[in-house]
């Protein structure tokens, strides 16, 4: 049922409400302003097939801009907030975006676009405008509340975060249905976690993230509520919950680890009961964490593990994570197949690069056929991989050990950096962890922490002394790191992404190491 059937049956149902500010938006709001915005967007020369890029925080506009993008037969590409004017240029270059529609609240950023931006030439801003960039208030008055003719199904164009490289533009073919069609995600989430018009959804996530973006836009479809949070914040969450009666919700494993070391006051002082289903994807979850949460607040934590492609997607709920910790769940999209570097498929719970199997390409790299070709196997062009590395139990369920670029080699042996991640970040004097390789002139390579201390802890050598003695009590030596450096921050995206690359560099010096 899409929006515009919302609309008519409910027009003052609340469609969104950001969680800081309490500013809302109905579904009759919804409906005719990204209708409105349709009309604009049609008037200066955009056609289906063309991309509009959404670059602003997270925001009551946001949805809208989405929702006129997807009913005009557009691309929508969200763009990381956090980027500089030279990354977010790049994207826009990249995407061919026809037009952007940013915000007063990056308006520093989006100045810096202009100068270095291509054939871009619709350019809105939101709440204010500066010089370039016309007022979206201004413009939408104008536009009729009418919807057009026709109104083509868009989709989504996201890109990576880039972590390994240049950020890389994921595109899908568009439907040939028409707007009011669901979109396999819709499906998905209605039949896997029961939503639907009495849904009260937390999404404390960017919005400009696939995820995040992708399961609010469905809640829209079912007739369900968003709660958005403007920015994370680990005892506000909680509130939030009991607050507005959430009844599901999306993590990342950091925003679980940042609860769980909250007081136990704080955490026992909120009322859960209207909770139902808390999802968490993204990076793959330390066992000990999971387990805390279940405990927490029971089995009602789903996990999935899939990419932005939508080549493959697993799913796994509590009791299922249960009987197979650490799992990611069984597939649900897609057939698994476990592969080593030769390409040949390997058996039962061998280590290998994950592939899935479809019965047609879904996606492409936009602007880099090698890409799109990398990412397919040797043999079978329609199994394709994300690059990560991991294995299957005999009960079909897929266990993550790593990223393919991530993987130490330290005289000939292959240490997985997440398994030691895991270990060391339950450390209670440590807020959050980056493992990988660094030169070491005897076995090429040798594992390296880098390490955030926690709130109020100095970083010194008795703390890494101390760190390391914990490490060893968990882990195989040779899984060890033989040094511990200290950060104030690590460079983690809000998606959960641990942005390596940029500590790596530190130690390797040039971008073009096989470790990258």
């Amino acid at each position: 049922m899409p929006i515009v059937d919302h609309a008519a049956a409910a027009p003052d149902k609340i469609a969104t409400i950001m969680a800081g500010s309490g500013k809302s938006l109905t579904y009759g709001q919804l409906n005719e302003r990204s209708i409105r915005l349709s009309h604009y967007l049609h008037a200066v020369g955009l056609r289906p097939g063309d991309v509009v890029a959404l670059f602003m925080e997270n925001n009551i506009r946001y949805h809208e801009v989405f929702w006129a993008a997807v009913r005009s037969g557009m691309y929508v590409c969200a763009v990381n907030k956090f980027l500089t004017a030279e990354e977010v240029t790049y994207i826009l270059n990249d995407s061919g975006s026809k037009a952007l529609v940013t915000s007063a609240g990056v308006a520093a950023v989006a100045e810096g676009v202009l100068p270095t931006l291509n054939d871009c030439p619709v350019r809105l801003m939101v709440d204010g405008t500066v010089a370039g960039f016309e007022c979206y208030e201004d413009e939408i008055a104008k536009q009729s509340a009418e919807p057009m003719a026709g109104e083509p199904r868009g989709d989504f164009m996201n890109y990576s975060s880039g972590t390994t490289g240049r950020p890389k533009g994921i595109k899908r073919p568009l439907s040939d249905g028409p707007f009011v069609d669901p979109s396999m995600l819709d499906g998905l989430v209605q039949q896997l976690y029961s939503i639907g018009p009495d849904t009260i959804y937390l999404s404390p996530a960017p919005l400009y993230h696939a995820a995040p973006l992708g399961f609010t836009a469905a809640v829209h479809s079912l007739g369900g509520t968003n709660v958005v949070m403007e920015t994370f914040d680990a005892v506000e969450s909680l509130r939030l919950i009991e607050k507005y009666r959430v009844t599901h919700s999306q993590w990342v494993p950091t925003m679980f680890i940042r609860m769980l070391k909250l007081d136990e006051a704080e955490r026992a002082g909120h009322d859960f009961s209207s909770h139902q289903i808390a999802i968490h994807a993204a990076a793959p979850c330390p066992i000990d964490v999971k387990h805390q949460m279940i405990d927490w607040w029971g089995p009602i934590i789903w996990e999935y593990y899939g990419g932005t492609e939508i080549n493959g997607m697993t799913v796994c709920n509590s009791d299922q994570w249960l009987a197979h910790p650490g799992s990611v769940g069984s597939s649900i999209l897609g057939v698994l197949h476990i592969c080593d570097e030769s390409g040949a498929e390997l058996p039962i719970g061998e280590t290998g690069t994950i592939y899935f199997e479809r019965d047609e390409m879904p996606f492409q790299y936009h602007g880099d056929p090698e890409k799109t070709e990398a990412a397919k196997h040797p043999k079978h062009p329609l199994w394709t991989k994300l690059g990560d590395v991991g294995y299957l139990d005999e009960d079909g369920f897929l266990y993550l050990t790593d990223r393919e670029s991530f993987m130490i080699i330290s005289g000939g042996v292959n240490i997985y950096p997440q398994e030691i991640e895991d270990c060391i970040v339950m450390h209670p004097k440590v807020a959050d962890v980056a493992v990988f390789g660094v030169p070491n002139p005897d076995f090429g390579e040798e594992v390296k922490a880098v390490v955030q201390p926690a709130p109020g802890i100095a970083p010194s050598d008795d703390l890494a002394a101390e760190i390391s003695g914990y490490a060893s009590e968990h882990l195989a030596n040779y899984k060890v790191p033989r040094s511990i450096d200290f950060e104030a921050k690590l460079p983690r995206l809000e998606t959960g992404k641990l942005y390596k690359r940029l500590l790596k560099d530190r130690y390797w010096g040039k971008a073009n190491s096989r470790i990258v």
